[in-house]
């Protein structure tokens, strides 16, 4: 696993996202709205607030910015050479120390502020003491504007950079560009290193990951490095230079022997005299490629001394051809062999291994006597051995019948059943419902005494065993059948007067309906009321033609202008209801159902709402000469 993880940096934002960032939030979430009642004390800790948490926010950004970054004293020294060599190790610093200088000034400004606001008599200086706290403040974020965008340009670099780890098992191809580093890369891992056929085509550090013997490895391909002093060396081959002189691993010195790089053997030699200082106690393998074009016996007999005296130093050569991939999985094996051995002779040289080596003890037994005790074998063993190197016949697979009988087979999984009672095999399996078997409950005879029972019951129907005698009815008996009949054909004739009626018409209620004088009067006649002389009673003044209007009465002055309304219509929310106790139900019945919808229909956080259109702190002051764009 790595040790560091540089993509979980946070994004710097620039100078002016930072201000406005910070002051939007302030506003969202402070209060906004001073009161006329309220007192001193209460105006100075609202704008007091606003101070603090400005502040606080401010630090808490910083803070983050500084906490993420890597610091080059603490980290591995292979990543802190190459940041030195990517982004300059003295800016970098500059950088993060302008940072927490900014911290430490919003932190002092907040603090002197909030001092000289505990003393501010009136709201218009709490005010101008706030609007100059944070004014200060964001001035102070300008000044750090170069900073901050380098710092951005910097993580975005990072998070980009492969992930090595600088202490884990790893194999590192250098030599001169062009000579077939990236093609090794790709065939040993799952890397997909760009390869073409001019220089320079890798500029940067590339990684691919392997397993060999169980264990993960780790393969880094460097950029090209040439023949030349170190101060002349640029970022690319610095990077190059900077893992060889870090990392803990095998070296593989990749050399054209085909000197189809654009580089002799003499200047690939010379290279390797120049960087051999840095393989000092590292694994090293010299591999001569591309041996698909020519090989190292094809060479002049002064190139095959270079790598004969190669030899004679105790470096291993091995011929290898990225195209036909000959010589590639030799080379993996015998640097991965090496690492190991070396890292073992590292560990054994160290002062840990004193300190396990003493909790260790081997114990070994020694001989009690001469008599030699050969092993000893059960029978069953050699029996089984026996039976095993014996030609007997081979078991039939199923896979064999089917090829020999063809489209006439059948799977048959029956035969190979396990039973008491091998007779059994294919006798067919009971059906089991609720606990049961079906066939328990199955007569096989069923049908035969179905048919004998209909046989019976035909017999008993011809003899009119079931033939009713009507003479056995009585009188009482008859006169409820012929009272059931008259109901049963009056109902119909309701039925028919229901149907006839027009139901489609308008329904009004029962006292609303216009009822003719004499109909009532014949009613009520009938029912032995006297109903002479009635024309001055209270049906006939109510029974008046609907189309005569009635005379109105000359009301009384209204005494006040709020019953200067007509009260004859009754109120909307009143209207239908009997008494006072109703309105009370219908109310609470009305606000009942009404809950949910309340519930439901509140403003909650995805409602869009806009807390101030024009934010204060962008738009107020005096307007200095520039652009009238909102920051």
């Amino acid at each position: 696993m790595a040790l560091y993880n540089f993509k979980k940096i946070t994004v710097v934002p620039s100078a002016k996202d930072f201000i406005d960032l910070t002051l939007s939030k302030t506003q969202r979430k402070t209060p906004t709205v001073i009161h006329k009642h309220y007192q001193i004390h209460r105006i100075r800790h609202f704008y007091m607030r606003k101070v603090k948490y400005t502040q606080q926010n401010y630090h808490d950004r910083l803070t983050q910015i500084l906490t993420d970054f890597p610091k080059l004293d603490d980290i591995h020294p292979f990543y802190a050479d190459l940041m030195n060599v990517l982004y300059d190790k003295d800016h970098y610093k500059l950088a993060l120390g302008q940072i927490n200088i900014a911290k430490n000034l919003i932190d002092n400004v907040a603090k002197d502020y909030v001092r000289l606001m505990k003393y501010g008599d009136s709201l218009y200086r709490c005010k101008q003491l706030k609007r100059a706290a944070l004014g200060r403040m964001c001035t102070i974020i300008k000044r750090q504007k170069q900073s901050l965008e380098y710092l951005e340009q910097v993580r975005q670099h990072l998070s980009r950079l492969p992930t090595i780890d600088p202490n884990t098992r790893t194999l590192l191809l250098c030599g001169y560009p062009n000579v077939g580093k990236s093609s090794f890369i790709n065939k040993v891992t799952r890397a997909d290193v760009e390869v073409q056929p001019y220089a320079f085509t890798t500029k940067s550090l590339f990684v691919g990951h392997m397993d060999y013997k169980y264990l993960r490895w780790q393969v880094v391909d460097t950029p090209g490095i040439l023949d030349h002093p170190l101060e002349d060396r640029n970022t690319i081959e610095m990077q190059a230079i900077t893992a060889l002189a870090h990392l803990r691993a095998a070296v593989l010195y990749v050399m054209d022997v085909s000197e189809q790089c654009g580089h002799s053997l003499e200047e690939q030699v010379e290279l390797f005299r120049n960087i051999k200082p840095l393989f000092a106690n590292k694994p090293l393998i010299i591999v001569a490629n591309k041996c698909d074009v020519k090989r190292i016996a094809e060479l002049p007999e002064e190139s095959q001394k270079i790598f004969e005296t190669f030899e004679a130093e105790g470096f291993s050569v091995i011929e290898t051809s990225t195209l036909t991939e000959e010589g590639v999985i030799q080379v993996k094996t015998e640097a991965c062999d090496r690492l190991l051995a070396h890292r073992v002779d590292t560990k054994m040289k160290g002062n840990k291994v004193n300190e396990v080596l003493n909790r260790l003890h081997l114990a070994m037994p020694t001989k009690r006597d001469n008599k030699e005790r050969l092993p000893f074998i059960p029978e069953g063993a050699v029996a089984r051995k026996k039976r095993m190197e014996v030609d007997t016949p081979k078991r039939k697979l199923e896979r064999d019948l089917e090829l020999e009988m063809g489209d006439d087979y059948v799977l048959d999984l029956q035969k190979y059943w396990d039973l008491m009672n091998s007779s059994e095999k294919y006798d067919k399996i009971p059906e089991i419902w609720e606990g049961h078997n079906i066939l328990d409950y199955i007569d096989p005879d069923i049908m035969k005494k179905l048919e004998e029972l209909e046989k019976e019951e035909e017999l008993r129907e011809a003899a009119g065993e079931y033939d009713s005698e009507p003479e056995s009815e009585d009188e009482e008996m008859m006169e409820i059948r012929q009272l059931a009949q008259q109901i049963r054909e009056k109902k119909k004739l309701k039925i028919l007067q229901s149907k006839e009626k027009d139901t489609r018409g308008p329904r009004m209620p029962r006292t609303a309906k216009k009822v003719q004088r004499k109909v009532l009067e014949k009613e009520m006649t009938d029912l032995g009321l006297d109903m002479t002389n009635k024309d001055d009673a209270h049906y006939v003044r109510r029974s008046r033609s609907v189309t005569r209007k009635r005379k109105r009465d000359e009301s009384e002055t209204p005494k006040s202008v709020a019953r200067s309304r007509s009260s004859s219509r009754t109120p909307r929310d009143v209207s239908g209801l009997r008494d006072e106790k109703m309105v009370k139900k219908v109310k609470t019945m009305a606000k009942k159902a009404q809950k949910k919808m309340n519930r439901l229909g509140r403003k909650g956080e995805s409602d869009r709402h806009i807390f101030d259109l024009k934010p204060k702190h962008l738009l107020a002051g005096k307007r200095k000469s520039g652009k009238t764009q909102r920051r």
